[in-house]
């Protein structure tokens, strides 16, 4: 093992470095270390014991192009900022098996960058940064064409995105806390047979985006308070064959909004108190919504279309006014979760002035007695009277 301190054989980290064998272990003693960018191209362990790693606002902080290299227990501050190097306080290029783990990560342009990399750890880093505009704030953990990443347990904050990833494959983001970023807290494209599950995105400039991918399954998450203009707890714009379920939709402004999106299968969710639940668009076919619950929601359901090919089934609507005879839990005569309210704000947003107005309670119980504007088949025939034990 080799040790870096001050009183120690070695006082700089990248001397340390460059004379460390593979395989060997650095161990890096309490202090404060600037030394510009940190290079590491072969295969070793870097430990820090209550080190800090200060960009000075200048560099990039530590850059890896090696398998296996383990990085644990340092805090990184203040990195550069370069928009044409995207500099990072961990920049990784190239390598496969490497892990990033109880790191805490302060004021960095990028924290963690990742590209073309193959079956790797990172987790339980705390990611803190101090936001501007989008243009001049990296991302928190960002992955471009990597596959097989394992990302766990981390605490992000602060970024442009807190999670982002393109062209990425068959990984894992399990557990982590993406808060207060200031466009999504995960962003996602052109990104194929992934899992995401037990996750907390929580008051996000605009909420989680999924993009442009397929077989994606999203499962056990929170979307919480992610309120504003453009802001949705979950935006899915043409992905396809993927399952979303067992979510948790609060308190957002849109809880889910689907665009282009085919063969998914949205279940078991719970959406309460959002200003719409879901908006899924008439560009969208067959989907299956079924078991969710809508709770408390100011609109359940809206669309920008007449013609609406998915199915809506066994799902539990606290806005249902309907009776259940033969006592089998399920209502009796179909529920429309779409009112001509909702319709008319999709195409004219102005006339949300009159929102819980007499007049409006009107229109949506004339058109549920006597349908006329809202799509014929967008129902659900078997409305669930009490709300499934989710």
């Amino acid at each position: 093992m080799l040790v870096v301190g001050k009183d120690f054989s070695y006082t700089s980290i990248i001397k340390a470095v460059s004379a460390a064998q593979s395989k060997d272990t650095i161990l890096v003693k309490k202090g404060i270390y600037k030394e510009g960018n940190i290079v590491i191209t072969k295969r070793i362990t870097l430990i820090g014991e209550e080190a800090i790693l200060d960009g000075e606002k200048k560099f990039e902080i530590l850059t890896v192009s090696a398998n296996g290299v383990r990085i644990k227990g340092f805090t990184f501050r203040n990195s550069g900022a370069s928009t044409m190097n995207d500099f990072a306080s961990i920049k990784v290029i190239d390598a496969l098996g490497f892990i990033i783990e109880n790191n805490t990560i302060l004021n960095s342009y990028f924290a963690i960058h990742i590209s073309n990399s193959n079956t790797f750890i990172i987790r339980q880093n705390i990611i803190k940064g101090v936001p501007g505009d989008e243009q001049n704030t990296g991302n928190g953990i960002h992955l471009w064409k990597c596959e097989k990443a394992n990302i766990t347990g981390n605490d992000i904050q602060g970024h442009r995105d807190g999670i982002y990833f393109e062209f990425v494959k068959n990984s894992h983001i399990i557990k982590n806390s993406s808060q207060r970023n200031i466009r999504y807290g995960l962003h996602f494209m052109f990104s194929n047979d992934d899992v995401y599950s037990n996750n907390y995105f929580s008051d996000n400039g605009a909420g989680v985006a999924v993009m442009f991918s397929r077989n994606i399954t999203m499962s056990h998450n929170d979307f919480v308070k992610n309120i504003g203009a453009s802001a949705y707890g979950l935006l899915l714009k043409e992905i396809s064959d993927g399952t979303i379920y067992k979510n948790n939709f609060s308190g957002n402004t849109i809880g889910m909004f689907v665009e282009g999106a085919n063969r998914l299968v949205i279940k078991e969710n719970k959406f309460i108190r959002n200003g719409y639940a879901m908006r899924m668009q008439a560009s969208c076919n067959e989907n299956v919504v079924e078991r969710n619950n809508f709770v408390a929601n100011t609109f359940d359901v809206a669309t920008n279309g007449s013609l609406m090919l998915n199915t809506l089934k066994e799902n539990f609507w606290d806005k249902y006014e309907g009776y259940d005879l033969n006592k089998d839990g399920k209502g009796d005569i179909p529920y429309r979760p779409v009112s001509v309210y909702a319709l008319i704000i999709e195409n004219a947003p102005v006339a949300s002035i009159f929102m819980r107005s007499f007049m409006t309670t009107i229109l949506d119980k004339t058109e549920k007695a006597i349908p006329v504007l809202i799509p014929e088949n967008f129902k659900d025939d078997t409305p669930l009277m009490k709300p499934n034990p989710l």
